[in-house]
């Protein structure tokens, strides 16, 4: 109940020090158990680019979009894209 499928990607205790820096918008939404950032690059990824496509989901969120990233999520796993 504290998660969404789609949503931000929670934020990882060793990212104490860079939430500071993170948009506060990216907190109005529930985390996601997949999110832009992950269909975007993940590991790929800094923190700053990941906060970054983070807060462009929570102000453009739309049914239609959280749609197309679980079918990019899919793909993306499937294809091990920026796993590391």
């Amino acid at each position: 109940g504290t998660m969404s499928i789609v949503g931000p990607r929670p934020i990882l205790r060793e990212e104490d020090v860079d939430v500071k820096k993170a948009n506060q918008s990216r907190f109005i939404a529930k985390p996601g158990l997949t999110g832009l950032w992950q269909v975007s690059g993940r590991a790929d990824l800094s923190f700053a680019e990941a906060d970054a496509l983070d807060v462009a989901y929570v102000d453009r969120w739309s049914l239609v979009g959280d749609i197309a990233i679980v079918i990019r999520t899919i793909k993306a796993v499937l294809t091990q894209s920026g796993a590391r």
